[in-house]
């Protein structure tokens, strides 16, 4: 077992301390880097940083981020569910370390949607039923991870259709 524990700590953004998301840091107990890398290979990392080694997912609108010594994590509705996203990392840091020798590393990040892409098949209504200034702004919150096919209202089935298909190709769930 490479990682027996960690400290969390919870907060609010110092930036907008009225945010109802919360954040978190866990201080891990173990340096973790070597492991990086396979749990990128296993997990699918929405970005990889060589230096110093870091692990990247978008993840429902979260961004949780893998360091050597430490995991980060925003936008989260509760202390439960930082304890529900940090039990399963800890999981698959443990299975990876395990299972290293049967693991291609990876130090590259996964594919990642394009928003002119994802834009070509918006309804460039700028309507702003979806929440978001323009299509574009809308394109880039899909292309992250913020946004589904689902949260444009006049899209058509058609369009809808293939954007989920488009987007379906990239990993974004945990």
């Amino acid at each position: 077992m490479l990682l027996k524990g960690y400290r969390k700590e919870i907060f609010r953004p110092a930036c907008n301390p009225g945010f109802e998301s919360v954040h978190c840091i866990a201080h891990l107990d173990q340096d973790i880097s070597e492991v990086l890398p396979y749990l990128n290979a296993v997990l699918g990392g929405f970005e990889y940083v060589k230096d110093p080694p870091a692990v990247i997912f978008r993840s429902q609108g979260k961004l949780i981020t893998v360091h050597g010594r430490k995991i980060a994590m925003n936008a989260l509705k509760d202390d439960a569910e930082a304890d529900k996203i940090l039990a399963w990392l800890k999981r698959e840091i443990n299975a990876a370390w395990e299972n290293r020798a049967s693991i291609e590393p990876s130090y590259e990040g996964a594919p990642k949607p394009k928003v002119f892409e994802i834009l070509k098949l918006l309804p460039k209504t700028n309507c702003r039923e979806c929440g978001e200034p323009t299509c574009m702004v809308f394109a880039a919150r899909m292309a992250e991870g913020a946004k589904g096919p689902e949260n444009c209202p006049p899209l058509g089935a058609e369009n809808n259709q293939r954007l989920a298909g488009y987007m379906n190709q990239f990993k974004f769930d945990l």
